[in-house]
Formats: C-alpha cells, structure tokens, sequence
C-alpha cells in the first residue's frame, strides 16, 4: 500500500480529497476501492439511494467488491436510513462533511465516489443549505398539474438542485418546493472545510456503456430485484413511496402491482437507465462549465493502469 508519509510532495498536499465520477455501470466502485487499497483512503458514497438499508440490489451497492488483498475498505454513508425515508441533500451534506472530518482526522484520504451528481457538487462547492419544510400552500397549488407542467414549472428556477428531478409529479413537486423556497432565501457562504478535490471521471463509450447497462439489468434481476421490491413492500412501504425513488424501485413496482408486463418492465427500465446515464454525463459536464476540473480516464483500461493514472495527478 502506498502511503502518504513516503509520497508526500506539495501537490499531494494540497489534495484532501479525491473524487470518483461517472455515469451508471462505468465501474467507479472498482476503481475507488483499488485506489483506497493504493492510498490508504476511506470511501464516502455519492449515490443518492444507496444511503437506504434494504435497497441492495436495485442500487448496485456491490458490497462484497469493497473487500480486497484481504481486507475491506471502510465506507461511509451507505444504508444509513430505512427505505421509505425522503432523504435530502441537506443532510446529504450534513453527513458528508461528518464523514469527511471523521476520515481525515484518522490520517486516511476521503475518496468521494458515485454518480449522483448534485450530491457531489453540493459536497465539493459547500453551499449553505437549509433544511426546507413542507410548503402546504404551495403543494396545494401544484397537485392538480401535470407532470409535464410541473417539469415546466421546475425549469424556470436557477437552483442548485436537479431540474431532471421529475420521475413523478410527487417528486417533481418537491423539488419545485425547495427551489421556490431558495430564491426566496438565497444561499449565503457558511463555515465549511477547504477542499482541493482532484476529480476523475470514467469516460466510457456509449455503446460499452449500453451493453453494460444492459447486461447489467439482466443480472440483477436474475439475483432478485423483483424479490427484493417485493420484500420492500411486505415491510409495508407503499408503492408510491418506491415509486418515488425512480429507476429500477419505479418499474418493478408497477410490474409488481400489475401496471406492466415483465417484458415491458424490463424494456422500459432498460430505456429510463440509458436516459438516466445521459443525464449524468450532462451535468458532470455542466460541472466542468461551472468552473469543475474533471480529469477524464478511458474506462477500458486495466484497473492498474487507472491508479497510475490518478497516482501522477496527485
């Protein structure tokens, strides 16, 4: 293992974290973990809902991959609340900041790793966030719309926060919420660490990207999403709060409760994760237009290869 005691330069210095990006199925977990192994690092998720417990399979958690030479890796902010909690950005950084003191207080190195890009800039920009109430007035104002007027709406706010946040008119809703209630309340500077974060993407070929995604979905559903929705749902977590949570939660639902066939749920899922993955690649490269230094490495290369890579940035 490679430490930062026997490496330590003035550019290393002025490192205190590393981020790992890309869109779905690039294979950021592999690489961050080796890289951990490489640097004595600890990794700090940024996947919007690996954070619940019970939510294995449809979110790709792979914990068995943080396991190697031997030993595991420590992560943090994985199965942190139950399934069916509305988890948010202000306590995703919150519990970022946490983790990143708790890691670097230990001498480790905080790699920061996933796809979830507004989770990642939130983290990296250190805005001042406030928790926001329910807006009962608003909520009211906004519940007979559809989903494409609400779309609409949300467009029209400059926030920090997802205008592709529009699975469900429920979660399009919120999101109109927190923006309205941002431009009313603008962001101020608060107390918050200085990161100087070097920042690696996975660039991956779209069609590498696809068959990936494909093969991907075939594999987890042949190891028990659908099971796993179910079991969700025996626990008494509604359809509509599963709904809520998009993508794989959002299809196997409907197929479970009858409103699609086997074949189109894995059909359209598989089409939701392409556009899903397009719209990550959109906003990494807005963050590089928002003044971001994303430093691109090819995802065929051999994992080696990758953390020398990321070795002769730092």
């Amino acid at each position: 293992m490679i430490t930062f005691v026997a490496t330590t330069t003035n550019k290393i210095k002025m490192t205190n974290i590393i981020t790992i990006l890309g869109a779905t199925a690039c294979g950021k977990t592999t690489l961050a973990v080796a890289l951990a192994n490489a640097v004595g690092g600890e990794i700090i998720s940024a996947d919007s809902r690996q954070v619940y417990r019970g939510m294995d399979i449809g979110t790709g958690k792979d914990l068995d991959e943080y396991t190697i030479e031997g030993h595991t890796i420590p992560y943090h902010l994985i199965d942190i609340v139950d399934a069916g909690y509305k988890y948010n950005l202000f306590e995703y950084q919150r519990d970022f900041l946490h983790a990143f003191n708790d890691i670097t207080e230990r001498k480790a190195m905080p790699i920061l790793c996933g796809g979830t890009g507004l989770y990642i800039e939130a983290a990296l920009k250190g805005y001042r966030l406030i928790k926001v109430a329910p807006n009962e007035l608003l909520r009211k104002s906004l519940e007979n719309k559809s989903l494409k007027e609400l779309t609409n709406i949300l467009s029209t706010y400059k926030t920090l926060h997802n205008t592709t946040d529009v699975d469900t008119p429920k979660r399009a809703i919120r999101a109109i919420e927190i923006a309205d209630y941002y431009e009313k309340h603008p962001q101020q500077e608060n107390d918050y660490p200085h990161l100087c974060p070097l920042i690696v993407g996975i660039d991956i070929d779209r069609e590498l990207r696809r068959t990936k995604i494909t093969q991907r979905l075939k594999k987890r559903l042949n190891e028990g999403l659908i099971e796993e929705v179910e079991n969700l749902l025996k626990k008494g977590i509604t359809p509509e709060d599963l709904i809520y949570y998009g993508l794989e939660y959002k299809f196997v639902t409907q197929h479970i409760i009858g409103k699609l066939t086997r074949e189109q749920l894995f059909t359209q899922l598989e089409t939701a994760i392409y556009q899903f993955a397009k719209r990550q690649m959109t906003w990494f490269r807005g963050m590089e237009r928002r003044g971001f230094t994303i430093h691109w490495i090819d995802a065929e290369l051999p994992t080696s290869e990758k953390i020398k890579r990321i070795l002769s940035l730092l």
